[in-house]
């Protein structure tokens, strides 16, 4: 453990992330002119990095995102995000709706927790890792007849109830899968705190861990998504990026 005794130095790269699955899930969720305002308010305090949803989550997502791309909203400095699970429909719904952006990241996700794979999925843990293998296959197909700047992110949904060594080995996975990471063009893990089971300091334990571990780590954006069910979020982010995080979403 190294962190404790560490300062940060430098600014992180910042994502700001606007659950789309969950503004759906709203009684009464936002609209398309709501999301723009919320898009334009992102712009004008300065984020280069924005999700701007889940375009396979629902009509008003994708129409959000479509309103961005043929108006020519989006700068070209700014990166948007668009996030998807790894199945085929949701992954071919999502790069329709992504045509025409100049710079994306496309972020796939599927649980690996002890939990998950047990109560959700009824998978062991080579099952699990096969899903987002083949997520990771299907974005590389996509991405073939795809005319912009693509990145890739891959998140193991609760990471934190995930055993650490899976966790690994489901990320060392998918970096062999995509085959196209470079320290110039990253891949990005993203590990998230979906539910915060620990303390802080228990997050960056992992988080140091997973930033020692990764392969290729000059190849690797390591970001960091910290929930605040126990009201630690800033802590949990502080602590993280003490820990060897590159970015916070």
């Amino acid at each position: 453990r190294e962190w404790q005794g560490k300062e940060i130095g430098h600014a992180p790269l910042w994502c700001s992330v606007e659950r789309g699955d969950v503004n759906q899930a709203l009684i009464d969720p936002m609209n398309v002119e709501e999301k723009m305002e919320m898009f334009q308010l992102l712009l004008k305090l300065g984020f280069k990095q924005i999700e701007i949803g889940f375009p396979a989550a629902s009509q008003i997502e994708y129409d959000f995102l479509r309103k961005l791309v043929d108006e020519n909203m989006i700068p070209d400095d700014v990166q948007v995000q668009v996030l998807t699970q790894c199945r085929e429909h949701l992954i071919d719904r999502t790069f329709e709706a992504i045509q025409g952006i100049k710079k994306v990241v496309v972020h796939i996700y599927n649980s690996t927790s002890t939990l998950q794979r047990d109560v959700v999925f009824h998978k062991n843990k080579e099952e699990i890792k096969q899903i987002a293998i083949e997520g990771t296959e299907l974005v590389k197909k996509y991405a073939k007849d795809y005319d912009g700047d693509l990145m890739l992110e891959y998140s193991p949904e609760s990471f934190t109830g995930t055993e650490l060594d899976y966790a690994l080995e489901v990320c060392t996975a998918v970096q062999d899968t995509w085959g196209e990471a470079t320290p110039e063009k990253p891949i990005i893990f993203n590990l998230p705190s979906t539910v915060e089971m620990n303390t802080p300091n228990v997050y960056a334990d992992q988080i140091e861990w997973m930033h020692k571990h990764f392969k290729n780590r000059d190849s690797v954006i390591l970001s960091v998504h910290p929930h605040n069910d126990r009201g630690t979020g800033v802590a949990a982010t502080e602590l993280a990026l003490l820990a060897g995080a590159d970015r916070v979403e």
